[in-house]
This record gives C-alpha cells, structure tokens and sequence, in this order.
C-alpha cells in the first residue's frame, strides 16, 4: 500500500524543517501522539535517531518503534518500521512555492510474513482510506503548529 497527502503551509521550508524534525517533542504538535521515548540519538546528523511512538490509530492505542533512514535537509527525510509481518516507510517532504511550502506525508507498507500478506489482501483498500485520514490529520496539526509560530 502507498499513500501519499499534501497541506499547504504559510511558512518557511526551514520552520517546517525544525517542526517535523524535532521528534522528541511531537507529541506537543501531533495530536494523535501521545508518548515519544527516544532510543538512540545520533551524535551529528539526523540519520539513525530512533524513537518509541505512542499514538492513537484508527481508534486505538499503538507503541511501535521506528528510525530515521534518510535524509536531505530542508527538504525531507524517510523513517523505517517494522512490525506485524510489514516493513512501514514514511517520509515528509518539503517543497517551497512562490508563497507557501507545500509539505507531503507518504506512508508505504509492504507485508512480509504470510498473515501480513493475508492481511494486507483482505483489508488493503479499507486500510488505505483510514490511512489517509490519519496522516491528513497530523499534517493538519503540523501546519496549525507551524502557521502559529511555534
């Protein structure tokens, strides 16, 4: 599955950085986060930092574990998961318009395990309209963050 959405921000690709990076704090912006225990912080650079998330998902309490891959500053970066017989990628990408930033959320899931795959089959299209809603919602709250300031 892959899954992409979009928000317009008023604001600098460098304050839209700063938001979406500072992943120790999330939970102060994304509403669906509730926890962020970070495991590993990287001495320089972003790549390898991995955090503990709690957020809510499609109406439940979720804990799972991801790390920065990549990354190209100011523009964006991509995080790995894996859990539940899937391999997840996310990324944020930043693009500066004349008079706003347009910041993208991707989110691509690719099963492993026979019962991921299984899963994935019978559930997939389902999956992926709840899936956009709930990136929608925390671009949504990255740009009220970002557009108030912070």
């Amino acid at each position: 599955m892959k899954v992409f959405v979009e928000v317009e921000i008023q604001g600098s690709k460098e304050a839209i950085w700063k938001s979406t990076t500072d992943i120790e704090n999330s939970h102060q912006m994304i509403s669906g986060i509730h926890k962020i225990e970070v495991l590993e912080k990287p001495e320089t650079g972003f790549i390898g930092f991995k955090w503990r998330e709690t957020r809510t998902m499609f109406g439940k309490e979720a804990t799972e574990v991801m790390w920065v891959t990549e990354v190209e500053e100011n523009k964006g970066y991509k995080t790995r998961a894996e859990s539940h017989g899937a391999i997840y990628i996310s990324s944020f990408t930043i693009e500066e318009k004349e008079d706003h930033c347009l910041l993208t959320m991707g989110f691509e899931s690719e099963a492993v395990s026979l019962g991921g795959k299984l899963m994935d089959t019978l559930f997939g299209r389902m999956m992926k309209k709840s899936t956009e809603k709930e990136l929608m919602k925390d671009l949504v709250d990255i740009k009220a963050f970002v557009e108030k300031g912070n």
